[in-house]
């Protein structure tokens, strides 16, 4: 396997003719076979982001996919297949997971708003819980002792230290995600109060889109040691410390990919030393966006073009109601996903095009002022790349009632539909027609 290669955002527009293939299918086939819009995965990308990661991290560190980032489970099962763990944030994820073929020593569960219904089946399944809340911590016990068992818990920690360069903090200010450090230090009965629950160790999440590796070492070896002050403190055994993760994709101008290397250069010794104080300490770190951001292409055909007081526009057939992502990911100005031909390489000569989806909105617009070929026209295949991560799940895809769109992993070479295409007749399955008729008494 080739080791991931360190790059920035590509340019927008840019196509070469093996740019217009994915393993060699050219995305004309995809579309002509799977129709479009489309999502198409590259599994060999996938592959190449863990094991660029696994082949080179301390042996000891677990890597854990979060399947918010793309919960399809086809690509849940290829990553495990490659090495991964899961973790999941719902009990759809986490039957997904299960039926992808993880086992329960390879599941965990967080979320600041578990149901019973979710701890529940975790308690009898002994998937390991990361607890948000006294609250929550206090409904597990009460779950546990109900089942007659014990649950395994490890607790989230909001840290008193807050995280510089992270595209959205999610510690170290006030938060729903996770316990106060100070709320924690200062109840070191905590553990004794809770007897159907194992306390056995600590996790941290910082936050996302980091695309600074020194950020990302920093942030772990603080999270180390806060781990190792709360244990003592609270009389919990470090069976397992889980450092999150956020490691970025590089999606706008100006930005840049991390480096694999030098990312691991910089953790491995925090990993090293913590692991030679605790050597039965299981280390966790969770990714979801580094992993399968960048192997995802949405592709859109082209529908109409038309020009409108001086810019130009091509209407195509999806839009942001399958890739809400590309609005921005909260900017409050509007900023590219990279953007480019793929039925043709198209004239040398480029224009700026705002490529715009069906919906009745003005927000629907995956590009503003895209640069691609001048001579774009209606039928050509226009795609969203690094679009594998926040795709159609984090979008909203019903809105006018056009469904999901059809998503196709290709895997060694061999194109395979893992999630079929939304039909009305599917769509209006689970809605109630009743009559409302006037009728005569």
């Amino acid at each position: 396997m080739t080791d991931t290669p360190t790059t920035g955002a590509p340019t927008a527009g840019s196509s070469t003719p093996e740019d217009l293939a994915v393993q060699g299918i050219a995305f004309t086939e995809l579309a002509d076979r799977f129709g479009t819009p489309l999502y198409v995965y590259d599994g060999d990308e996938i592959a190449a982001r863990l094991r660029g990661l696994l082949d080179r991290l301390h042996p000891g560190v677990e890597v854990f996919y979060s399947l918010k980032a793309n919960p399809n489970i086809s690509v849940c099962a290829l990553l495990h297949s490659l090495g991964a763990r899961a973790e999941v944030s719902s009990l759809t994820e986490l039957i997904t997971a299960q039926r992808a073929g993880v086992p329960a020593e390879h599941l965990m569960f967080l979320g600041p708003g578990k149901s019973r219904a979710e701890v529940t089946a975790c308690v009898k399944d002994d998937v390991l819980l990361i607890c948000e809340s006294f609250g929550e911590l206090a409904l597990i016990d009460e779950v546990a002792a109900g089942l007659g068992t014990t649950a395994r818990v490890v607790l989230r920690v909001n840290p008193a230290f807050a995280v510089k360069g992270s595209g959205l903090t999610m510690g170290g200010k006030p938060r729903q995600f996770g316990i106060d450090e100070e709320a924690l230090l200062a109840d070191p009965e905590l553990a004794g109060r809770h007897p159907a629950v194992r306390l056995s160790g600590f996790q941290v999440y910082m936050g996302t889109r980091i695309l600074t590796e020194e950020v990302v070492a920093e942030n772990t070896g603080r999270i180390l040691d806060l781990a190792e002050r709360l244990s003592a403190r609270l009389g919990v055994p470090l069976d397992l410390v889980d450092v999150g993760g956020g490691l970025g994709v590089a999606y706008f101008a100006g930005e840049r990919d991390l480096d694999p290397e030098r990312t691991v250069e910089l953790l491995n010794p925090h990993f090293a030393e913590f692991a030679a104080r605790h050597p039965g300490t299981r280390l966790v770190m969770e990714l979801g966006r580094y992993l399968v951001g960048h192997s995802g292409t949405y592709a859109v055909r082209v529908r109409y073009v038309k020009e409108s007081r001086g810019e130009q526009f091509a209407v195509a057939d999806g839009g942001t109601n399958h890739h809400m992502a590309a609005v921005g990911i909260g900017s409050f100005v509007k900023r590219n996903f990279p953007m480019r031909l793929l039925n043709r390489t198209g004239s040398d000569e480029r224009r700026k095009w705002n490529v715009t989806g069906p919906l009745c909105t003005p927000n629907d617009t995956l590009g503003k002022a895209v640069e691609l070929p001048a001579d774009l026209e209606p039928g050509d295949l226009v795609g969203v790349d690094r679009s594998g991560a926040y795709g159609p799940t984090a979008s909203p895809v019903h809105f006018l009632s056009h469904g999901y769109p059809a998503e196709v992993l290709v895997h060694r070479g061999r194109a395979r539909l893992i999630r079929s295409r939304d039909d009305a007749e599917e769509m209006l399955a689970r809605q109630i027609l009743h009559d409302f008729t006037p009728h005569e008494d």
